[in-house]
């Protein structure tokens, strides 16, 4: 059995160690150890130490051991402590994430990050979680370069709010491309528990162009399906809208700057056909043409999950889903005003080039 040390004080080492057990301003943890080193010096054990002070036999053989080792300075030092390393600071997991990147990534993880700060996953998360931090989702834009932008928007958002009387305000565009995609195996139905299954992968059919033009005031669409989008296709299409509406109507195109819709012969037709007015959106900025929700809508509620053999296939389903739609047709409903939508623009313009000064510099 191991020997507890013998502790041998003098007068003045004795006179220091009764000041500190038994004073009011010492901390209690330094006056505990005086008074383990004064019991072990009057000849106590440990085990008997452990009893009178209420402290652990380990315990006071350890401050027993430090002070024969080091003396008075050996028990006014802490040992060092177990147990879970001490956080990092916050604020330098938010600087590590907001202005670095990680080796060979463009973005941090939980774990590539912990691992270099030293902390766990799940405390990065609790820090990125707080403060609305998410490395791994990017926010896409676009910003117009139009030199003309405020003149078009004030013009098309000026329609939207206020259209002119005896007109009708009509968005349009194509939506190209939309394929006809069967899939490869199938899918499982819904069922309570468990949502429907569809294979990943699929097989192409074929393609076909929907143009579509809506009105902005009950929000019914004109529509045709074409195997290609070129001037001669947006012709016959503007053909069918002239047919289609009261000729005694002036009609306001809100369109896109596709060269299709600028092509000579179609200028040509329009200087025949006084009542049609275009008015082109700036470039860059589709979303000022609501038709472009109406094409989200047909995309979500009916394309996407759809399964089609053949091209004839989904131009019906296309057909059915515009027919159903305009028996009950509900407007898109513009609110934003355009010198609100100017502001957010020269905002936006304003702190991409102090970005960019910055990081020339």
């Amino acid at each position: 059995m191991r020997k507890a040390s013998a502790i041998q004080l003098d007068d003045a080492q004795r006179e220091k160690l009764v000041k500190l057990a038994h004073s009011n301003t010492t901390e209690v943890r330094l006056a505990r150890r005086a008074s383990i080193v004064l019991l072990a010096a009057d000849g106590l054990d440990n085990y008997r130490i452990s009893e009178m002070l209420g402290v652990g036999r380990i315990q006071a053989g350890r401050w027993r051991e430090r002070y024969a080792a080091g003396g008075l300075k050996a028990i006014e030092q802490d040992l060092p402590r177990g147990g879970r390393k001490p956080k990092i600071d916050p604020a330098e997991i938010v600087r590590l994430t907001t202005q670095t990147k990680p080796e060979g990534a463009t973005q941090w993880s939980t774990r590539t990050l912990a691992a270099v700060a030293g902390v766990s996953d799940t405390t990065i998360q609790r820090i990125w979680t707080a403060r609305g931090l998410k490395p791994h989702r990017v926010k896409r834009f676009k910003v117009s370069r139009d030199p003309k932008f405020a003149e078009k928007l004030e013009d098309i958002v000026g329609l939207y709010m206020s259209p002119p009387e005896h007109a009708l305000v009509l968005c349009c565009d194509e939506k190209s491309q939309v394929q006809a995609l069967d899939r490869t195996q199938p899918g499982l139905p819904m069922k309570p528990g468990r949502a429907a299954t569809m294979t990943h992968d699929y097989k192409r059919n074929g393609t076909t162009t929907l143009f579509a033009a809506m009105s902005t005031l009950d929000g019914t669409v004109i529509s045709r399906c074409e195997q290609r989008h070129r001037h001669v296709e947006w012709l016959d299409f503007l053909r069918q809208i002239n047919r289609e509406t009261p000729p005694d109507k002036s009609l306001h195109l809100i369109c896109d700057n596709y060269a299709t819709h600028k092509h000579p012969k179609v200028k040509e037709w329009l200087a025949k056909h006084p009542r049609f007015h275009v008015h082109f959106t700036p470039t860059s900025a589709s979303w000022l043409n609501m038709v472009e929700r109406f094409f989200r809508d047909i995309t979500t509620q009916r394309l996407r999950n759809g399964v089609f053999h053949s091209v004839p296939e989904l131009t019906a389903a296309i057909k059915e889903y515009i027919a159903v739609h305009n028996r009950n047709p509900k407007p898109f409903v513009w609110t934003a005003k355009a010198h609100d939508i100017l502001a957010k623009v020269i905002r936006a313009n304003r702190n991409l080039s102090s970005k960019q000064n910055e990081a020339l510099h």
